[in-house]
């Protein structure tokens, strides 16, 4: 029997578990602490009595994810890690080291039902959703491996974090706990493809979380193409939900952009999508689109890149080219869990 990871509550959540145990509430932080010191067995929580780890031990476990593999890149350290479920799943999270300290990519599902085309994450679609200790548990396994804090978190990796809604809730709350990981919300981004449902909801909670649409295209017709979430919620829906999204939270959206040759790379799309953002607060992620050989597609050169930068730029909108991180290690997610289960 699988038991449930007690890092999959929240702190209130496990204060209600221990008190209708007939123990005191009190308990309930001194666990929590525990638990995001580090602790992987209940033997190290020497303050807690033994009537009530038996108890405990019962339904619930406090280990984390085993790292399946890693690699590490000679050219930045970026470190690449494929983290084993209990289940025996497989995720990956990515580790980058900037300046300002280290960021961890983290995923919130097994695979991906969303069906873009460029993205590795989505072949063979979604087996599960990741709870919210499996979530935080790639950022305590990571950061144990590595020795040192984890400041800021992308929830980047595999699957699409508002279609696990609740569980990334519940993450975000014990990343922000004081507590917990003690991570401010203003360090983390969250991306997703667009589902504009989620996202209002996501903004009447008003969290200072950084929030990363997928766009992809400038119109309808292009997006659909790639992108099938589209057909659902096309890009004046999304992009409405978008501006309630910054009036609710007062936060800059990212637009993430990949660039695939021939497919939405030239100055006339960078004149489109100038068009549909302009006068919003936000920035534009330019990624050279990773080259996964299901989809068939090819980064763009640098030369189309760098007009279709200026295009934004001169028309007033901030706008980056995502630096290349990991390249010797195929860094994009998703990569190393089709790989390993190919084997």
């Amino acid at each position: 029997m699988i038991k449930t990871n007690l890092k999959d509550f929240t702190l209130s959540e496990l204060e209600k578990i221990i008190s209708d145990m007939g123990e005191q509430r009190f308990r309930a932080k001194q666990i929590f602490k525990w638990l995001y010191d580090g602790a992987e067995s209940y033997e190290e929580m020497t303050n807690i009595p033994k009537r009530l780890i038996e108890k405990l031990d019962e339904k619930y476990s406090v280990n984390n994810l085993k790292i399946e593999q890693k690699f590490v890149s000679r050219i930045d350290e970026t470190r690449r890690y494929l983290l084993q479920l209990d289940d025996g799943n497989f995720v990956e999270s990515v580790l980058m080291k900037y300046h300002h300290g280290y960021t961890i990519c983290v995923s919130s599902q097994v695979g991906c039902a969303m069906g873009c085309a460029f993205c590795a994450s989505t072949v063979g679609g979604r087996v599960r959703s990741l709870t919210a200790g499996e979530i935080i548990g790639q950022v305590m396994t990571v950061q144990k491996d590595l020795g040192q804090r984890i400041s800021n978190i992308v929830m980047m990796g595999m699957g699409e974090p508002l279609d696990n809604f609740d569980n990334v809730m519940r993450f975000l709350e014990n990343v922000n706990n004081p507590l917990g990981l003690n991570i401010g919300h203003r360090h983390i981004t969250l991306s997703t493809c667009g589902l504009v449902d989620k996202i209002y909801e996501l903004a009447h909670r008003k969290m200072q979380i950084t929030l990363s649409i997928s766009l992809h295209a400038p119109n309808d017709e292009k997006r659909s193409a790639i992108m099938p979430v589209n057909k659902k919620y096309n890009i004046e829906k999304l992009l409405k939900a978008c501006r309630y999204y910054i009036e609710q939270t007062g936060r800059r959206i990212s637009f993430e952009y990949t660039l695939i040759r021939g497919v939405n790379d030239n100055e006339a799309e960078a004149r489109e999508l100038l068009k549909l953002i302009k006068g919003m607060l936000c920035h534009v992620n330019l990624i050279p689109v990773n080259e996964v050989k299901e989809s068939g597609f090819s980064a763009s050169d640098r030369n189309a890149v760098e007009k279709f930068r200026a295009v934004l730029e001169n028309g007033g909108i901030s706008a980056t080219v995502r630096r290349e991180m990991g390249a010797d290690i195929s860094a994009a997610c998703g990569q190393l869990r089709a790989n390993r289960n190919a084997q």
